[in-house]
Parts: C-alpha cells; structure tokens; sequence
C-alpha cells in the first residue's frame, strides 16, 4: 500500500539545455524575484567520488587527459593494470612511491595523487 508523504519545498533548481534557453529562463526568475544562488556549483556535487577518492579520480582524469588506457600506464609504470584500477576505484591507496611514478609516466605533480 502506496503512503503519502509529505515533500519538502523546492530550494534550488538546475537547468541543462540550450543557452538561449537557460538564459531566457534566468530572465524570467529576474522578472519574478527569484535570485540565483551562485552561478558555479562545487565539484563535488557532481562527482561525490571527489569526497571519497580524490586521488583516484585525478589519476583517472589524467590519464584519459593523455588519451592512455590502463594497459598502456602499466607498461609506462611498472604498476599491474589491476592495481592501477584499484586505485582509480578507491579500493587500493597510491602510495607515494606509485604516486612518484604515475606523475612521471602522465607528467604531473606526484602529491595531486595522495
């Protein structure tokens, strides 16, 4: 059996489309009263992997960065493929030592990692 339950208001909204669109859209709240919050959003409201896996996620953005599969970075590093997955998954630490050599390999700076 369906409950009914009592729905919070609406505080905030996010538009994705066109930008004609979306800007005739912000008119309109203008017009109205209703304001913007901020017109950037923290990165982790789209990722919340950021909270958790800083460091995995940076290193998975990387290396697409350098258009590298998780193949070519273990050859580059030394680092079995499966680890390198562990790490991007949060499931393995980096280490500094793995850290050191992934940022030569991609050519960035270690510490980003850890």
């Amino acid at each position: 059996m369906l409950v009914r339950t009592k729905k919070h208001h609406t505080e905030s909204v996010r538009f994705v489309g066109p930008p004609a669109a979306i800007e005739r859209l912000r008119k309109l709240a203008r017009e109205t009263g209703v304001a913007e919050e901020a017109e950037s959003i923290p990165a982790s409201m789209l990722n919340p992997e950021l909270d958790s896996n800083p460091g995995g996620v940076y290193l998975k953005g990387i290396r697409h960065r350098n258009s590298l599969s998780q193949e070519q970075l273990a050859k580059l590093t030394g680092i079995p493929r499966r680890h390198i997955s562990e790490m991007e998954n949060g499931k393995r630490t980096i280490g500094k030592e793995n850290a050191k050599k992934m940022a030569r390999a991609l050519g960035c700076d270690y510490r980003a990692f850890l």
